[in-house]
């Protein structure tokens, strides 16, 4: 299919937003650049969670939206059974046994908008995910969610951008950052730290926590709550946990080759600290925690050793929600910004691509507009 709207599009930022989007356009028949100032996956979304999921609460349009990024990733799961980077194993989750706990309030919800949810005492949990010390659930008890899963994007990335090179598409990784070229009031391409210019008849900035500050440089006011995050990746493990772990202390999600991904917004709150350079110093005795919660809450609370830390920001626009779509003060540019990149990341770039393609609006799209902010 070949739309007649636009023949070249310039995708800055080869995270899952901008490497989908350039597939989905690419497919279009449109002449795409993706720009990155680095390795693809080198940002957010190379120390996401990945946790796909519609769980708890949130507007309903926001929910619809991640359904019909999940339904996306069931069908790419149908076409690759066998795959280690993509798994529907179901995610548990329980709360604090405090006043805060909403265990009981969040299950109703998820009834109501019919959710897979299973409501489970903790002697109920080794039936359905294995893996997990009971002792750890709260007397409140858990919810089963059997139809979320997880993927690991870098693989993901890699596997989208071999059908992008196939396609005709073009990778540039060694040009630095890039910002997007305005003129006359319109955005037509982007240029590169070294001076490359890369001219277009539209721009998608897909630059993860970024997107807010390079949008501003345009006059596009971009509500940002991005906090920073801290992905902790462990040594290969041999364990039966296959679900992902929402817990009150520490998430826990299987990851390729026997490995697993942990993390927990007070990890990052107490163990980083910024250096002037802007990079960051990691406390070990709040990884060793980490590691230690982690170990809590799976089966016997088997010895977990790092390999690897992730930091940086964790998209999350001002309100909560997802920022996609034109800028309509300047014709041609294009944001995608959100948290939930990786349940967002195969629906997004078609919805986005569908709109940069054929100039119209998408009607699932329209509650996350830019201009809201504005």
């Amino acid at each position: 299919m070949t739309d007649n709207t636009i023949s070249s599009a310039v995708i800055i930022g080869a995270g899952i937003f901008g490497v989908s989007t350039g597939v989905q356009l690419a497919r279009r028949g449109i002449r795409v650049t993706i720009l990155n100032d680095g390795p693809p996956a080198n940002g957010a979304s190379g120390r996401s969670l990945s946790w796909l999921n519609s769980a708890r609460m949130r507007s309903e349009p926001y929910h619809r939206l991640r359904m019909a990024g999940i339904d996306r990733y069931r069908t790419l799961f149908a076409q690759r059974p066998d795959t280690d980077w993509l798994r529907f194993d179901g995610g548990l989750t329980w709360d604090a046994d405090d006043e805060r706990n909403e265990i009981d309030a969040a299950y109703r919800h998820e009834v109501s908008l019919a959710y897979d949810a299973q409501r489970l005492s903790a002697g109920e949990v080794a039936r359905v995910a294995p893996g997990v010390d009971a002792r750890a659930i709260t007397p409140q008890g858990a919810i089963f969610n059997p139809g979320e899963g997880w993927v690991d994007l870098p693989a993901l990335i890699g596997v989208l951008l071999e059908e992008f090179s196939v396609l005709g598409g073009t990778l540039v990784t060694d040009q630095g950052a890039a910002r997007v070229t305005v003129e006359g009031g319109r955005a037509v391409g982007a240029e590169t730290a070294t001076g490359g210019r890369f001219k277009a008849d539209a721009v998608v900035l897909a630059t993860g926590p970024a997107v807010p500050r390079m949008a501003a440089e345009s006059g596009q006011l971009i509500g940002d709550d991005t906090p920073t995050a801290l992905l902790v990746q462990t040594k290969p493990l041999a364990h039966p946990l296959r679900a992902v772990l929402n817990t009150p202390r520490v998430a826990v999600r299987p990851a390729p080759g026997g490995t697993f991904s942990l993390d927990a917004d007070w990890a990052a709150d107490e163990g980083l600290r910024l250096r002037p350079d802007g990079g960051y110093d990691i406390d070990e005795a709040v990884v060793d925690a980490l590691l230690a919660e982690a170990a809590k809450v799976m089966d016997g609370n088997p010895k977990l050793e790092v390999a690897s830390i992730g930091v940086g920001g964790k998209p999350i626009p001002g309100d909560g929600e997802p920022v996609i779509g034109a800028l309509k003060a300047m014709p041609g540019y294009y944001v995608a910004f959100s948290h939930s990149g990786a349940t967002l990341g195969l629906i997004v770039g078609e919805l986005l691509a569908y709109e940069v393609a054929t100039g119209a609006e998408h009607p699932m799209l329209a509650t996350f507009r830019p201009e809201r902010f504005s």
